[in-house]
């Protein structure tokens, strides 16, 4: 009993159509692949309970994607488990829409596109559920004996993105507010340091990367899980698809360790992002020094992408030499799946009057009738996202009069002596160290921008971050509240000590 039998798969789901590509307020036609999208899945068993990781280079997984991929995995294995497949994205803003429809955003329906030829998200989706679903069935097929280790390291990716100002930016002359995007306040995410009114970062960084090694039955290196605290979106204003800052990695490891598995996890990232804004003249001296200016293919931060890599291979490698002097083939293991209720962001009445004003103001804008198509549809996409946003605002303001709390569904994972515990939220850095600081595990890792069945996402915002407004921490960014975040960090402890007790 308790014998660890692990299998792993991976499939490539780029495509050469012109698709939208998700991830800014306009709609972005992919122009090619500049590195390949993945889905990746993990299984780990030991005869008496199952946890199934999908990680997907993607921006975020709606709830019908999930499903359709449950759906299909059912439909290849009949009685398999389905509710225990956790899947995350990477938060890539360079992956191609598999999207029905948004509510905060807008589609390519929704906007008059002639002359620029958009490939069916429909049928994409129908594409890339079929390859998760066969990977998920690959590597549960292809489960054997074997081993895993575990440790941290570190390495530096992750910064605060959230610039906090002695004064309020909504009261600086000819300050002006822009519907369905920002409220501003005393904070601006990638706001400009140099001001004469910069105070501080909101918050500081988590430089841990949480690793997870898998073995073969004779001792052999098959693949491994990396969690690190922040999004993969250096490249994240491209027009071509990519997996952005994780295939870097990918292309590392595999020169240093052959043809092996890698599941990157994002770990709570909501108030940070890959990319330093204060030390910008000592950067670009650095990456000019260290790897000149050559960039044939104009890769949008191409040297901050291979720098991030270089860090994470080193610590990858570093954690390796260590974590492999125990390896363990049998552990207990355990997973949990639960729905849990988080409290909404309540939108005030007079948070919902000004977004009828807005609206209206918005309704009365017209799409562009001069420039390029590609220019029209950038202005176009970008008034639709708008308006969208704040009639979702007007939504939420009448579905919080009967529904007060909103559904997540919670995987918490026991491997031995290490927790992991997912959430589907833009998770801001401070919840993920409530999590682990009193988790009875030796090392929590925490998911964040995984599925969950119900239409629940967003950023979630701390206190602090809800006071100093801005962007990611307004109400069009929050349909949780810091409230509910606090309701999410209790009840996944809950769950964690839960676990913890149970005899091997």
């Amino acid at each position: 009993m308790n014998e660890v039998k692990i299998g792993w798969a991976c499939r490539d789901v780029s495509t050469d159509a012109p698709i939208d590509i998700p991830g800014q307020f306009n709609i972005r036609v992919s122009r090619g692949v500049l590195d390949p999208l993945t889905v990746t899945a993990l299984v780990i068993e030991n005869g008496s309970d199952m946890v199934v990781f999908l990680s997907a280079d993607f921006v975020s997984i709606r709830p019908y994607l999930l499903q359709e991929i449950r759906d299909k995995v059912e439909a290849l294995v009949p009685g398999f488990p389905v509710g225990k497949i956790l899947m995350n994205c990477t938060h890539t803003h360079e992956g191609a829409s598999y999207y029905r429809s948004t509510s905060t955003m807008a589609t390519p329906a929704e906007v008059p596109h002639e002359g620029i030829e958009i490939a069916s998200s429909d049928e994409y989706r129908a594409f890339l559920s079929t390859e998760a679903a066969a990977a998920v069935a690959e590597a549960f097929a292809a489960r054997s004996r074997g081993g895993v280790a575990y440790g941290y390291g570190y390495a530096v990716v992750g910064h605060s993105r959230r610039v906090v100002y002695f004064d309020d930016l909504s009261e600086r002359p000819g300050a002006a507010g822009r519907p369905g995007m920002i409220v501003a306040g005393h904070a601006a995410m990638y706001g400009n340091t140099a001001d004469d009114q910069f105070s501080h970062y909101e918050a500081g960084a988590d430089h841990f990367i949480n690793l997870l090694y898998t073995f073969d039955e004779d001792g052999r290196l098959t693949g491994a899980i990396a969690n690190v605290p922040c999004p993969s979106q250096n490249s994240e204003s491209e027009w071509r698809l990519s997996a952005d800052y994780w295939h870097d990695v990918r292309v590392l490891l595999r020169q240093k360790y052959g043809s092996i598995f890698l599941l990157p996890q994002c770990a709570a990232a909501g108030d940070l992002a890959p990319r330093i804004l204060h030390y910008k003249e000592a950067q670009e001296r650095r990456f000019r020094l260290k790897y000149g200016t050559d960039n044939p293919k104009q890769v949008r931060e191409l040297f901050a992408r291979k720098d991030i890599a270089e860090r994470i291979v080193v610590a990858f490698e570093e954690v390796l030499s260590w974590a492999r002097k125990d390896i363990r083939t049998e552990l207990p293991l355990a997973h949990v799946v639960k729905t849990i209720d988080l409290s909404r962001r309540r939108i005030t009445d007079e948070e919902y009057q000004r977004e009828v004003r807005q609206l209206e103001e918005l309704n009365r804008a017209e799409f562009a009738a001069q420039g390029t198509p590609q220019e029209r549809l950038v202005h176009d996409s970008t008034l639709v996202a708008r308006r969208n946003r704040c009639k979702r605002i007007l939504e939420r303001y009448e579905e919080q009069k009967t529904q007060p709390k909103l559904q997540m569904e919670l995987h918490v994972i026991r491997i031995g002596d290490v927790a992991f515990a997912s959430n589907t939220f833009e998770l801001y850095m401070d919840y993920m160290h409530r999590i682990q600081a009193r988790s009875p595990f030796v090392q929590t890792f925490v998911v964040q921008l995984a599925g969950t069945p119900t239409a629940c996402s967003g950023y979630l915002a701390t206190e602090r971050g809800v006071w100093g407004r801005g962007y990611s921490a307004s109400l069009y960014c929050n349909q949780v509240s810091p409230e509910g975040g606090q309701e999410l960090v209790e009840q996944t402890l809950e769950v964690l000590k839960e676990l913890q007790a149970v005899p091997e």
